[in-house]
């Protein structure tokens, strides 16, 4: 149980992407990753560990082999998670009593779970330079109040949540408290009027949890995709690279379609690839054949099969909580698994000795898509597209198993090995 208490403290204190990033870039410093710059010319040696962000949500971290490089084995998740984005000038006064905030969607999430829960306020503040600081408000100070029942008799029978008028977070009464970004500056250590830009989040308030009749289950907020991303950074801490430069990857914005700057429909990666062939005076051949010879696990949560709707699972592909590390398919190709990918993927488990299942969406049934066919656009390589089986994904607070955790970095740590 020490991983998952780990990895629920880690997403405790990732309240979102840009903490997330940062508590990842903690660990590597301490394991002697060296910070690159992507403004400055990089100096990389063989054996060397580097790590380099983009816009602070998006993280690429790798350790090149000593010898002969052949190719590139890279794991791939994401930052960021469903939630509410604060809009500029967020404060509403309501009848000249109550102040509440102006919130949008980020993402799309499950919007009755928001509601009557503990919420606070995390993301960054933005000075002059640009100088950004990261920045979470350690106090329950929001919350989404529902309509009760008495004044809604229909409740029970479905509820259609409209964002502006329902779910906009009560944060004080008007004639006391501060401004939201006073309390942003305070958490930050610096005086309100510096403050020329932010980039402001809800989140929930309520700490991960080990529960079930034997410790079976976790429950948090965020664990797609954090629980991905604590597993390939724990794997990465502990790899050793021979004959392939590992690459741990957290891209930004999955949530909102990845064609962003830091997305995995972004360069970042490509980018990266290439500014470490230069480095090795390498030439654009090269790179292509290291391509060639390259590997990709795009790891994004699953869902699994749910214990009150069974029916909504594919008749054969089923995984459950507990059961292993989950391969994902979509004739489409919205996950980039095929038969090749998925062997791969199968002997990486059996060699690793953890179990694996299979997911597919009903074929009735739309799905979403992930990283691997986006990332796949720029930096063409087979790839892989897996997860951790999940109750009530993209709920403010998801469910999982307490096993499989250790299952991914097991696999993960294989796969960095070979």
């Amino acid at each position: 149980m020490e991983q998952v208490e780990r990895m629920l403290d880690f997403i405790d204190r990732s309240p979102s992407c840009y903490q997330a990033v940062e508590n990842a870039e903690r660990e590597l410093e301490a394991a002697g990753f060296v910070r690159l710059m992507e403004e400055e010319k990089w100096e990389l040696l063989q054996g060397g560990k580097y790590y380099v962000s983009r816009n602070g949500s998006s993280l690429i971290a790798f350790a090149i082999p000593e010898g002969e490089m052949k190719g590139f084995h890279m794991i791939a998740s994401h930052s960021d998670s469903p939630c509410f984005k604060i809009k500029e000038n967020p404060e509403m006064t309501v009848e000249g009593h109550y102040v509440k905030l102006n919130v949008e969607k980020y993402g799309g999430m499950i919007l009755s779970t928001w509601l009557d829960r503990p919420l606070s306020v995390a993301g960054r503040v933005v000075m002059a330079g640009p100088v950004v600081k990261n920045v979470a408000i350690e106090k329950d100070l929001l919350i989404i109040p529902n309509v009760a029942i008495h004044m809604n008799r229909e409740m029970n029978k479905g509820v259609e949540y409209n964002v502006q008028t329902d779910m906009l977070p009560l944060y004080g009464m008007e004639d006391g408290g501060k401004p939201l970004h006073e309390l942003a500056a305070r958490a930050a250590g610096i005086e309100a009027e510096e403050i020329l830009g932010s980039d402001l989040f809800l989140y929930n308030r309520e700490k991960g949890r080990i529960f079930g009749a034997e410790g079976e289950f976790i429950c948090a907020p965020r664990l797609d995709d954090l629980e991905c991303l604590y597993a390939s950074l724990q794997a990465m801490l502990h790899g050793k690279p021979k004959h392939y430069a590992n690459f741990m990857i957290a891209f930004d914005n999955e949530e909102v379609g990845s064609t962003t700057r830091q997305g995995a429909a972004s360069t970042f990666l490509r980018d990266t690839l290439k500014r470490i062939c230069e480095a090795f005076a390498m030439r654009e051949g090269d790179y292509s054949r290291l391509l060639a010879g390259s590997f990709l696990i795009s790891a994004d949560n699953a869902h699994g099969v749910h214990p009150n709707h069974p029916e909504k699972a594919d008749p054969t592909n089923r995984p459950y909580l507990n059961g292993g590390i989950v391969i994902k398919y979509h004739g489409s190709q919205k996950y980039t698994t095929d038969g090749v990918s998925a062997a791969i993927m199968k002997s990486i488990c059996q060699r690793a000795g953890v179990p694996w299942q299979t997911y597919a969406n009903r074929s009735d049934i739309a799905g979403g898509s992930t990283l691997g066919n986006l990332s796949a656009a720029q930096v063409p390589v087979n790839s892989v597209d897996i997860g951790l089986p999940q109750l009530a994904m993209h709920s403010a607070y998801e469910t999982a198993g307490a096993k499989d955790v250790e299952y991914m970095i097991r696999a993960m740590e294989c796969f960095y090995r070979d």
